[in-house]
């Protein structure tokens, strides 16, 4: 059946009430406007990000009835006007970050945050501030930011949109909306890790594992994990040359390495 410029009933984890389980419900996700595509979601991840404002009461939180969901990877469905920058079919991941492709930060080789939309936790579309979702008696579903991919299908800014190789697997692909390009990032372009040098790395959870990478391909020699969970290790081992858990595996670094990482975490 052709969707295209319809409204499209669908599947969607609704939350109703700051930290509220999530129920299925059937909702309507409208037709793209100008500057903004459709798209169907084929693999969606949880991040941390959901789970702090799903319990906020209050701003940035305290928009309810609201799908959550940034972290996903989906196919575009249709195409609102003046949308030349991705077409029908394409592989796209959605980006909480935008890229209006315009403004000087957006631009600049120094900045990712773009000046024409700046970034907030809002709940509504950023060219107009109203919303595409709604159940099917009328009521307002509110968005989070820019994405809300916890639905069958969602309505997306344009520069909150990036084409992708189809070919990379969607579990996989969906963490470069946030989790990894957040620690790439972070080491490369934040960080800016040198050739040769040595990177500690506080945390290991998804987005140390995506710092430890980015300074991998920087071209640093020796990544050093810390964490305080024991059951890191065995999950950080293939991507660091050192490990500390608390004071446990100090023998494996330096006592010089040991009193500044220490000095750090304290």
């Amino acid at each position: 059946m052709e969707t295209e410029g319809k409204p499209i009933q669908c599947k969607a984890a609704v939350c109703r009430r700051a930290g509220e389980a999530l129920k299925i419900e059937e909702v309507i996700v409208a037709p793209p406007r100008s500057k903004e595509v459709r798209i169907k979601i084929i693999c969606t991840a949880l991040c941390h990000s959901d789970i702090i404002v799903w319990k906020l009461e209050e701003a940035p939180g305290g928009y309810f009835p609201r799908i959550f969901g940034h972290e996903a990877i989906g196919i575009v469905e249709s195409l609102g006007e003046n949308v030349n920058e991705v077409k029908k079919g394409d592989v796209v991941i959605p980006t909480f970050i935008p890229d209006c492709r315009e403004c000087k930060d957006c631009l600049s080789e120094k900045s990712n945050l773009c000046s024409k939309f700046p970034f907030s936790i809002s709940p509504w579309m950023p060219r107009d501030g109203t919303s595409r979702l709604s159940n099917p008696e009328g009521e307002v579903l509110y968005h989070f930011i820019n994405v809300s991919s916890f639905s069958e299908y969602a309505v997306v800014d344009i520069a909150h949109i990036t084409k992708i190789d189809p070919s990379v697997p969607p579990n996989k692909a969906c963490l470069l909306s946030c989790g990894v390009a957040t620690g790439v990032g972070a080491a490369c372009k934040t960080a800016k890790v040198e050739a040769g040098s040595t990177v500690a790395i506080f945390g290991i959870g998804a987005i140390g594992l995506a710092v430890a990478e980015g300074a991998r391909l920087c071209g640093a020699t020796r990544i050093i994990g810390v964490d305080l969970n024991p059951d890191k290790f065995e999950i950080g081992t293939f991507k660091f040359q050192s490990f500390l858990i608390g004071r446990s595996l100090e023998s494996q670094i330096s006592s010089t390495q040991v009193n500044v990482i220490i000095s750090l975490v304290r």
